[in-house]
């Protein structure tokens, strides 16, 4: 059981480093992926040279064990932007039942996030090792925060912050999830969000996002749609208990279910000493329509 705000250790005793993550699960396991931040700040900034993107599993989440570097930065290839003075953060895993791939989408920049791009890696084991096949601006247009999320049709996006962060897109990936495949639709126009997690419940799709405040936790708000290309809606900050208007000092990074039940993960970011940021991951609910995500000290609620 781990403390919802803090950091979390694995089964060795060693700080989890999967920042800006996704949780996936495949044939009995759970994968949790993310940025590994295991180094000291850069001299004077907030980040961490990259490193690579981390993998750890686990039988019930109540333990996790580090498989290693599922993405290695030693192992870019040639001219690739995967560099360690660069950006390489908040990666997502899907799996293709149909070329049987686990497929990565992380956003990719340079220091000044002025390139504001995508990488997408392949690998047969979902621990990898990932192999980049492509990077890009999708679609021809800037992304930053993403995530991904699979349809109820198997039909697979890219969720980005676009537009200097101004606009959100919904980006149509190829029957393979390698790339995207011309088509996309724009959301919350002129909202200014980020750091997007999506989810779909008694047909309606809800999606959490956090403004634009740098490393300071600010509100979330969530929207909904009846079509995910649709036209949506920002309703209210769905957050419950202290510090509820500032995401209980957390930051939006992934929506998943397990057991039936909805969970959204956080990352608790600790700019001057990132490597020391923290995770919550906690229940959401929908009730009468309404999208709630509840303050709880710890996960698992109980161990199972």
């Amino acid at each position: 059981m781990f403390e919802n705000g803090k950091i979390w250790m694995d089964d060795a005793g060693r700080s989890i480093q999967a920042h800006g993550g996704c949780i996936l699960q495949h044939d009995g396991m759970w994968y949790w992926y993310g940025e590994h931040k295991g180094a000291e700040n850069c001299p004077g900034t907030t980040r961490v040279d990259v490193i690579g993107i981390s993998c750890y599993s686990s039988k019930d989440m109540n333990s996790w064990h580090y498989e290693g570097l599922a993405l290695d930065v030693k192992d870019s290839p040639e001219g690739s932007l995967i560099q360690p003075e660069n950006v390489c953060e908040r990666p997502k895993v899907l799996y293709n039942e149909k070329t049987g791939k686990f497929v990565m989408w992380m956003h990719l920049d340079t220091p000044r996030y002025t390139y504001a791009g995508v990488a997408v890696a392949v690998a047969d084991r979902p621990i990898g090792p990932f192999t980049v096949i492509r990077e890009m601006q999708p679609n021809r247009t800037d992304s930053r925060d993403m995530t991904l999320f699979k349809d109820v049709d198997g039909t697979a996006w890219l969720v980005h912050s676009s537009d200097w962060n101004k606009t959100l897109r919904l980006s149509r990936l190829t029957e393979d999830f390698t790339d995207v495949d011309g088509f996309y639709a724009s959301a919350l126009v002129d909202q200014t969000r980020e750091a997007p997690a999506l989810m779909y419940r008694d047909g309606k799709y809800y999606m959490i996002t956090s403004g634009c405040s740098g490393w300071q936790p600010n509100s979330a708000l969530y929207a909904e749609c009846d079509h995910l290309c649709g036209q949506w809606k920002l309703i209210d900050n769905p957050c419950e208990g202290d510090n509820y208007r500032r995401t209980f000092e957390g930051q939006s990074t992934y929506i998943f279910e397990k057991d039936g039940k909805t969970y959204l993960m956080l990352d608790h970011w600790k700019p001057k000493n990132v490597k020391n940021s923290g995770y919550s991951i906690l229940p959401v609910t929908v009730e009468n329509g309404i999208l709630t995500v509840k303050w709880q000290a710890t996960f698992p609620e109980q161990a199972s």
